[in-house]
């Protein structure tokens, strides 16, 4: 799997780089804090929404969470649907 660290996606977004990141993280938590204009799908309901994805299957999709752990589920499973380029941020919000 794919990883990139905090530093990495911060030096692209600074850069104007337009990337699709995706939050797999609880509504609550994401409430808390995100990272602007990521897209929204909790871990829990990334089977049944995944279809909302495919404009995305061959394109760079920088998933998220807390840590990183939920992220790297994410990431696997688009894996195993079809998805090219799924990229772990790793450390998640914590390092953010």
């Amino acid at each position: 799997m794919k990883e990139l660290n905090v530093e990495q996606l911060k030096s692209r977004l600074d850069a104007g780089e337009k990337v699709v990141i995706l939050d797999v993280r609880r509504g609550d938590e994401r409430d808390f804090h995100h990272i602007p204009d990521s897209l929204h799908i909790p871990l829990q309901e990334l089977e049944n929404r995944v279809e909302e994805l495919e404009p995305y299957k061959n394109t760079e999709i920088i998933v998220y969470c807390r840590s990183g752990n939920r992220s790297a589920q994410a990431c696997m499973y688009l894996e195993m649907m079809g998805f090219t380029h799924p990229v772990n941020l790793k450390g998640g919000m914590l390092l953010w």
